[in-house]
């Protein structure tokens, strides 16, 4: 977001009145400008500006260094860096980004739009991904559009994580239910927004400097409230009203799921302190993780290249496990897959022959046509986005409220509680935990207790 007449301008003024506080600069370089930028924040006086190597640098991540060694030599602000090191230094950035190709996010060039929706640099390529995998693949310029006009719902807020995934969830909610500003404003009550969302109008993240946007914010909380306590929002730091963490009980809890012997596994897995920390501050995705340790094994053993692209029939690759301790294993043949998508591997450990049985991702699944949801009939309700259901809260028979959670999707880490849109009974709940739904898929029949 830095231009160079901007960073003229505030490293100046900071300069003036702090003669000796170090400044450091930063930036991502999405529209361009980061070089023009750096060198009029160092003319004014920073001390330090940030860059990174050329292979890497550019787009979203950070200016050129070259660019600005070359830039700066034989003026003032020369760094003293050898233009040449840093060049034979980037050969080994160019091989090693190629390795990491197939992982690229695609954006080509630059965008000068991000003066106008006002995405980070570090979000920008993870939206991305994340929209074409809930289905919004072709819509990137809306979801960009839907950015600004989050923003501007939200209050004009700063965006930093992890107040721009607040963000981005909400604009990509925007567009994947085709919602204007207005329809928001005007329908909060009953529209099934991400949690991060609802949870970042309850205060979660802390009271903006600005306070929170009216009459949307009460419209959003009403009938909601922080886990079930009767307390609609934070009033302060959330930090504040948090209870204590027992650790020596959460490490007890971890060894107790997560230590056990397993099929997959040949001795209990070790709980560290920093998977304590790491399950305290985000315990669904140390699960995941640590379901995945327990299915796969340690993968770090692997090299980069085997690890993200495979191995081919043929092809021989030695493991160390530990010094003095080395498998050399070799893939024999791939099968086809079955009816069910399983796949035969053969391979050698060691010249010991083995096999194994693998699921083909790319084939089955649950590729059934679902039933959409009736726009016009307020009791038919469909999935706001596409995603695996988590969980259901209702049965066949309940008695909902407006309001009331009757189940919760997730997608790309973005969890979305589906909430009744009218007060009735649950005539159908067509979907059950691990589905997946695209979006508009219907979820629940509820018969409106009006009609």
């Amino acid at each position: 977001m830095l231009k160079p007449e901007a960073a003229k301008m505030l490293v100046s003024a900071i300069r003036a009145e702090h003669f000796h506080l170090p400044i450091h600069v930063h930036t991502h370089d999405t529209a361009g400008t980061g070089v023009a930028s750096m060198l009029a924040a160092a003319k004014a006086g920073a001390d330090v500006v940030d860059a990174a190597t050329d292979a890497l640098s550019g787009l979203t991540s950070q200016p050129s260094l070259g660019a600005l060694v070359a830039a700066t030599a034989g003026t003032e602000l020369d760094t003293k860096l050898s233009l040449e090191e840093v060049s034979t230094l980037n050969e080994y950035w160019e091989e090693c980004r190629g390795l990491y190709s197939p992982f690229e996010s695609g954006v080509k060039s630059g965008s000068a739009d991000t003066y106008f929706h006002e995405m980070p640099g570090g979000q920008y390529t993870n939206l991305l991904y994340q929209s074409t995998q809930l289905g919004l693949s072709g819509q990137w310029s809306r979801v960009k559009k839907a950015y600004h006009v989050a923003n501007r719902l939200l209050g004009d807020i700063i965006k930093v994580t992890p107040s721009s995934k607040v963000t981005g969830d909400l604009a990509q909610f925007i567009v994947a239910n085709n919602l204007t500003e207005q329809e928001i404003i005007d329908n909060a009550e009953t529209l099934s927004f991400p949690r991060s969302v609802i949870e970042y109008f309850q205060g979660y993240l802390g009271i903006p400097p600005f306070g929170f946007p009216e009459p949307l914010r009460s419209r959003v909380l009403k009938g909601k409230t922080i886990d079930g306590t009767g307390q609609i929002c934070f009033e302060g730091r959330p930090g504040a009203d948090l209870p204590p963490v027992d650790l020596k009980s959460t490490k007890q809890m971890l060894e107790e799921k997560w230590g056990a012997k397993s099929e997959h596994r040949s001795g209990p897995v070790d709980i560290r302190d920093v998977d304590v920390m790491s399950y305290v501050m985000y315990p669904s995705v140390f699960d995941e993780y640590m379901e995945h340790l327990r299915n796969n094994g340690n993968l770090s053993h692997l090299d980069t290249r085997t690890f993200l692209t495979g191995m081919k029939v043929g092809q021989e690759l030695n493991v160390t496990l530990e010094p003095g301790k080395q498998l050399i294993v070799k893939l024999m043949s791939v099968g086809a897959p079955n009816a069910d998508g399983q796949v035969n591997i053969q391979f050698e450990v060691n010249g010991q022959l083995r096999m194994a049985h693998v699921q083909d991702k790319t084939i089955g699944g649950d590729s059934k046509t679902r039933q959409k949801a009736l726009k016009d009939v307020i009791g038919s309700v469909g999935a706001p986005m596409s995603g695996a259901v988590l969980e259901t809260k209702v049965s066949k028979g309940d008695s909902v409220q407006v309001g009331d959670q009757l189940l919760v999707l997730s997608a790309m880490k973005m969890e979305t509680a589906v909430c009744s849109p009218v007060k009735g009974i649950v005539n159908t709940v067509v979907v059950t935990a691990g589905d997946q739904v695209e979006s508009g898929d219907l979820l629940v029949e509820i018969v409106d207790e009006n009609i």
